[in-house]
């Protein structure tokens, strides 16, 4: 394929859970990407939330191109080989002066994944840095197993169930993935991370991309949902996600309900809390 990852930056990867930063687009093509954003948000009403957080590369076409860029997945595939399917994607956005935050978490927590070998890729559309409340990591927590986390009712938290885990995370040892527009990190499905809040008066917009070699599984649903995005896909553990016509197509909103719901169930399973996923025609005015 074509320029991944160096020798040094998978050892780096393998050692401390993340590698950053890495340069996937030019500035003019984050730039572009950044005003496409913007331009969801007009299209919807304003900040995005809901349903559009989640999975929005099964309904706008340059999303769906996105998850697919060759950079990115060089350096997923210098990770986790080959085969790829991208199994989420997901917005995280702070406005400036925002309170928004991410607790102390794993991703593996609720996802229901057979085997930690998850990466995501966080792709920055503007600067991500400490002071507008970058992505922060506890370096080798990767190697740890699956932690005791607990739900919070924390309004500004970002994740689905507020989740934190249930142990001391010496904060001194953080280090901050400050990342520049068009870069990305890689971070491990174990790692400890979260960000604080934007203290600043400069938007921080960042889109995480899951993805999973194809021998992965869900253990909670036969339903669960994928894209193919490199490779071949030999086990068929997933149903696979079409690629939109064109942006908000009504046969991608229906496809894409059905996946969110399903989604909603399995993270949010055991909880008694219902998912944030709504119906589409909540947000998009039944378009």
């Amino acid at each position: 394929m074509g320029i991944g990852l160096n020798e040094d930056q998978v050892a780096a990867f393998w050692r401390d859970g993340y590698v950053f930063p890495l340069r996937v687009m030019s500035d003019s093509d984050a730039g572009e990407c950044y005003a496409q954003f913007c331009s969801m948000e007009a299209n919807c009403g304003g900040a995005l939330s809901g349903p559009l957080r989640y999975k929005p590369h099964l309904l706008i076409t340059w999303l769906n191109k996105l998850i697919r860029h060759p950079r990115i997945l060089d350096s997923v595939e210098d990770v986790i080989g080959p085969n790829i399917l991208c199994w989420a994607s997901s917005f995280f956005n702070k406005d400036a002066q925002d309170p928004s935050y991410v607790s102390w978490h794993q991703d593996s927590t609720y996802w229901g994944l057979s085997k930690p070998e998850e990466v995501t890729a966080w792709v920055a559309f503007t600067p991500s840095r400490s002071e507008n409340g970058c992505m922060q990591v506890i370096p080798g927590t990767h190697t740890l197993d699956q932690v005791p986390h607990f739900d919070t009712t924390a309004e500004h938290n970002l994740l689905t169930r507020g989740q934190e885990v249930e142990v001391d995370v010496d904060e001194s040892q953080a280090v901050d993935i400050e990342l520049e527009a068009g870069e990305i990190s890689l971070h491990h499905v174990r790692l400890i991370h979260g960000s604080p809040p934007n203290l600043s008066k400069q938007r921080r917009i960042g889109y995480a991309i899951r993805y999973i070699p194809t021998h992965i599984q869900q253990l909670h649903s036969n339903e669960d949902t994928a894209t193919l995005v490199r490779g071949e896909d030999r086990f068929g553990n997933f149903i696979p996600e079409p690629t939109p016509a064109s942006d908000m197509d009504p046969e991608a909103l229906k496809f894409h309900a059905k996946a969110n719901s399903v989604a909603g169930q399995v993270l949010y399973r055991g909880s008694g809390k219902k998912p944030y996923f709504a119906a589409e025609k909540e947000v998009f005015g039944g378009r």
